[in-house]
């Protein structure tokens, strides 16, 4: 079989019929929007820029960890020595994979005053999240603007996945109609989480962005799937009447308090990392050369700072300080202590 020179590089993933050079051809015309680029994310910005997707974008508000190097597959320990953000990051190595893709790394926190930015012009968005708000956020933007996206979740060995065609299969809110409380979610910390178990989740959701992105709706899971890696069981369950009989505040009247900014945070417990986000939603303008020179004197070791962010330690805690204003303060859990600290040390 003959296919357009330009599109070698492809050729295995086109002898698939179900893709071929038409949808190869779709797929590179595509954009995708991917929110969270941590254990799920990697794996899928991985998978969509090998595949051709024609242009991805990364919104991650993080930076590299040592730990993370388990199971997030874009990162590597000469990230972490230069203190990269996981987005730009992640960018960089994508950039070598395949140069033909336009990947577009934007640091950041993912919130109500700026996911409809973030998500113009997407055919498609993706879930590489680790909390139940930033999702009810994306449900409330995809629903709202019948734009599809792909919910996933793992911890353990399990995983969870989920394809959302809004107004048509059910939305998030009509499965999970509230976020548990953050005590009550086991975390990566608490309980771990098995790379492989990741590699699962984020391979489903990766593959039903290509049915999506080539135009197979048709064809996409309409089924909950869940599945224990350890064990070998797999689910498919059935969703659907969740939609069909049920009175969702989101897809059925229209109530979108997460994009609406009603019930947003200023401060967030991470998952799984002793630490918690401040987000002001002020601008750092002092520059970081001048607030390292006011940490200096109550430092433990010098603080660092390159373009994309500043550390330090003070009083037992990690502070990273981004340019847009947010704070991950590491050593806490308690949101109240966390702004404490952003207020003495960074400004109220």
């Amino acid at each position: 079989m003959h296919f357009d020179p330009k599109l070698s590089r492809y050729s295995r993933q086109m002898l698939y019929e179900k893709i071929g050079e038409e949808g190869q051809q779709r797929l590179s015309r595509s954009r995708v929007v991917l929110i969270g680029c941590g254990a799920l994310g990697t794996v899928q910005a991985n998978t969509l820029v090998r595949a051709g997707v024609g242009h991805l974008r990364i919104c991650d508000r993080d930076f590299i960890e040592r730990d993370n190097l388990q199971r997030q597959v874009l990162f590597d320990e000469d990230d972490i020595a230069a203190n990269l953000p996981k987005a730009a990051a992640a960018a960089a190595k994508l950039a070598r994979i395949n140069s033909e893709v336009c990947v577009e790394p934007i640091v950041t926190d993912v919130n109500a005053a700026n996911i409809e930015r973030l998500a113009d012009g997407a055919d498609l968005l993706l879930d590489g999240t680790d909390n139940f708000e930033t999702r009810f956020l994306i449900n409330d933007l995809a629903v709202k603007t019948g734009r599809p996206w792909i919910y996933g979740a793992v911890i353990g060995a399990t995983g969870l996945c989920m394809t959302i065609l809004p107004h048509d299969t059910p939305c998030l809110r009509c499965v999970f109609e509230q976020a548990p409380p953050p005590e009550m979610n086991p975390t990566c910390d608490t309980v771990g989480v098995l790379a492989s178990a990741v590699n699962i989740v984020a391979s489903l959701q990766a593959t039903e962005a290509i049915k999506l992105l080539i135009g197979k709706k048709h064809e996409i899971n309409r089924h909950l799937v869940h599945f224990d890696v350890w064990s070998g069981r797999f689910m498919n369950m059935k969703v659907q009447s969740a939609y069909d009989e049920g009175d969702c505040p989101c897809c059925k009247r229209g109530e979108f308090p997460y994009l609406d900014g009603q019930m947003g945070s200023t401060a967030t417990t991470l998952c799984g990392r002793d630490a918690v986000q401040v987000n002001t939603g002020i601008p750092c303008e002092a520059g970081f050369e001048a607030i390292a020179r006011k940490l200096e004197p109550v430092t433990q070791s010098p603080v660092q700072h390159n373009r994309f962010m500043l550390r330090a330690k003070v009083d037992g805690y990690e502070l990273t300080l981004f340019p847009d204003g947010r704070a991950i303060i590491k050593g806490t859990a308690d949101p109240q202590k966390a702004r404490s600290l952003y207020a003495k040390y960074f400004g109220a």
